[in-house]
């Protein structure tokens, strides 16, 4: 105990919690609307909207519908969508070719929402799982993910997502030196205003089977992703993979999934001090909805709870699909 404080009776920790006007002033964190990122899923078609039975309460939408979505993003005062493609079947192919198409659903619905409303910001994943035939992040060959090769179709796809009007890329693969080829893509291009948000600390969890579900992803995958993404026991490798991302040229980074890595969010904030943030991926978002949809959580209270248990392990914002619900709470407080 510091000698600063007194015991009891000369200290009652009580007084600074007796009323709500008391405790709002001397609490250590704060969340705001601000701190939100909206993943949005999009599908093929004109008026869709899709329920998604993995994640109840998400939808696929159509690119003439993701754009009223955009609408209610800024009604709510979110400032950034990250968009995620349900790609058709015929669309996948082992050489991921629709990764780089600048009229995938992706980059059409970039342009349509930078029509609409220009000033929300757009966050891209560079990935080839939802584009790739057997379901992984990288090119396979013979159960082999190659690594090299597989830089060379993200450059592709990043520059595809910039021309298109990307504000932020999200490099998701985990391949060895991609953050570096993207950046140096990126300023050799041109789009030198481009930021990166790299996957840096994105774990081989069992958290992401609904998402893959939300994508059409989970049919294909063939084994599992351990050769690439982060052992979930080590804390001390996703500093490393971290450090290495902000020194080829990331601007933010993100820890995946979140609230049973609130640790490593804790960590990378202190040791490396760059923004960070986290995303309450699809599993946690599952596990939430059923408690609530049996009525064993009061929703409401879990929600903003655990958006400051983010706040306070250091994370800048959180990628979530509760996002518009708690701006709502958020804007009520």
């Amino acid at each position: 105990m510091s000698p600063l404080i007194k015991p009891y009776p000369l200290h009652r920790s009580r007084r600074l919690r007796r009323t709500s006007w008391i405790r709002d002033m001397v609490s250590e964190h704060s969340a705001s609307i601000s701190d939100l990122i909206w993943p949005v899923f999009i599908c093929d078609g004109f008026n869709k909207k899709e329920s998604i039975v993995s994640l109840p309460g998400v939808y696929r939408y159509s690119i003439d519908q993701v754009t009223e979505v955009a609408k209610e993003a800024i009604d709510l005062g979110i400032n950034c969508l990250a968009l995620f493609p349900y790609t058709p079947a015929d669309l996948k192919n082992p050489e991921c070719t629709e990764a780089w198409n600048p009229d995938n659903l992706v980059n059409k619905a970039t342009r349509a929402i930078k029509k609409h409303t220009p000033n929300l910001g757009i966050l891209l994943d560079v990935a080839l799982d939802p584009y790739n035939s057997d379901g992984h992040d990288g090119l396979l060959r013979e159960s082999e993910i190659l690594n090299d090769e597989t830089l060379i179709a993200l450059e592709k796809q990043a520059l595809t997502q910039a021309s298109c009007g990307a504000d932020i890329l999200g490099p998701s693969d985990m391949m060895d030196g991609r953050v570096g080829i993207i950046r140096q893509a990126l300023e050799s291009k041109g789009y030198k205003d481009t930021l990166i948000m790299s996957y840096s600390a994105k774990f081989a969890s069992s958290f992401y089977g609904p998402f893959r579900d939300a994508v059409g992803a989970s049919g294909y995958l063939s084994g599992d992703k351990k050769t690439y993404q982060i052992d979930c026991a080590n804390l001390e490798e996703s500093i490393r993979e971290t450090a290495l991302d902000v020194s080829e040229g990331a601007d933010m980074v993100m820890v995946k999934p979140g609230l049973p890595y609130l640790d490593v969010c804790m960590a990378i904030k202190r040791r490396l001090n760059v923004p960070t943030f986290a995303y309450q991926v699809s599993g946690e978002y599952a596990m939430i909805e059923s408690a609530h949809l049996n009525g064993f959580i009061n929703r409401d209270l879990i929600l903003l709870e655990t958006l400051l248990s983010f706040k306070r392990a250091g994370c800048d914002g959180v990628l979530t699909y509760y996002a518009p619900e708690i701006a709502k709470l958020l804007d009520k407080k």
